[in-house]
């Protein structure tokens, strides 16, 4: 069943839409996140400029914003000097933010009836500390036992934060996602959604089927959504048939605008076509999911376009 932050989306309106690429605003700001902590370097400086980008979705459509944890963890943070206690409050810190943003929102919105938005707390994979693209791939030549002593910590700190949901993102392997299944089942009742990068129209980045992922996702009852982001939009149809064909757990998708990312440069490159993503989420919707938006290069405005169109929509109930 979707949790109740995601229940009350669904059965006021029929959806739920996601932010952007939280890294994708903060460049448009001007910031540089050419640095292994990506988003969370700024998370460092600047933390007003991420509950400016946090504003910018809420006030672009988003129902839901996610917190500038998804490279910030314990490993990562030593790595730049600073102990475990303060990394915690770096961390429940980025909650924070994101938590004032949508009540600085509500305070001052002149929108009646607009359900509270969501906060989603951002758990990166293992492949995002690495920082050479191993999201993409998801070969990372350790094991489950090592892959839980890296997100135990993180995890339950998030799971004890006032955010709504975890949102366990841009995972390259079904191995990774069973992993923070069991810490999450470890932690608190947060509910969790999990979403993946994908190869192609049927397979994780890592090879593993997309029919499989539904499966575990129907079988595993901490799963409160099943979905796949940071991946082409023009492979996302196929993937949401593949998902709802296997399993009843609402289906989000929040893809990239397509190209290569350089793990060196920390950028992407320019994709073929930029998708209308007004049309596109449209497509969504009627392919099945009930969670859509953005990830790396689709910001605001693409947002405001998505909102634009699903407020056209006939009104939809999911039906478990």
């Amino acid at each position: 069943m979707p949790s109740a932050g995601f229940s009350a989306y669904l059965a006021q309106q029929g959806f739920i839409l996601l932010d952007g690429g939280l890294a994708t605003e903060l460049e448009r700001r001007g910031h540089d996140l050419n640095d292994p902590l990506w988003s969370a370097k700024v998370l460092l400086e600047d933390p007003g400029a991420i509950l400016a980008a946090h504003l910018a979705y809420l006030e672009a459509g988003a129902d839901c914003v996610t917190t500038a944890t998804y490279q910030a963890t314990f490993q990562g943070l030593a790595a730049r000097g600073i102990d475990g206690a303060r990394a915690g409050e770096v961390m429940r810190g980025a909650v924070d933010l994101a938590v004032q943003a949508r009540d600085r929102f509500r305070a001052r919105s002149t929108r009646g009836g607009r359900i509270r938005p969501l906060v989603a707390a951002s758990i990166g994979p293992y492949g995002a500390f690495l920082a050479d693209g191993s999201e993409y791939r998801g070969k990372y030549g350790i094991g489950a036992s090592d892959l839980a002593a890296f997100h135990r910590r993180r995890l339950h700190l998030l799971a004890e934060s006032p955010a709504d949901v975890l949102a366990c993102e841009t995972l390259p392997s079904l191995d990774e996602a069973r992993v923070l299944a069991a810490l999450a089942r470890e932690a608190d009742e947060k509910p969790a959604w999990y979403s993946f990068t994908c190869r192609d129209e049927g397979h994780l980045s890592d090879g593993t089927p997309v029919r499989e992922v539904a499966g575990w996702a129907e079988g595993t009852a901490c799963v409160t959504a099943v979905g796949v982001n940071c991946t082409d939009a023009a492979l996302v149809p196929d993937l949401i048939g593949a998902l709802v064909a296997g399993t009843r757990k609402p289906v989000i998708v929040y893809p990239n605008a397509g190209g290569t990312w350089d793990a060196d440069a920390k950028r992407w490159g320019r994709g073929e076509e930029i998708p209308d993503w007004g049309e596109a989420c449209r497509r969504w919707i009627a392919a099945g999911a009930v969670g859509v938006g953005g990830c790396c290069r689709v910001g605001p405005d693409d947002i405001r376009r998505m909102r634009a169109v699903l407020g056209r929509l006939p009104h939809r109930v999911r039906k478990d």
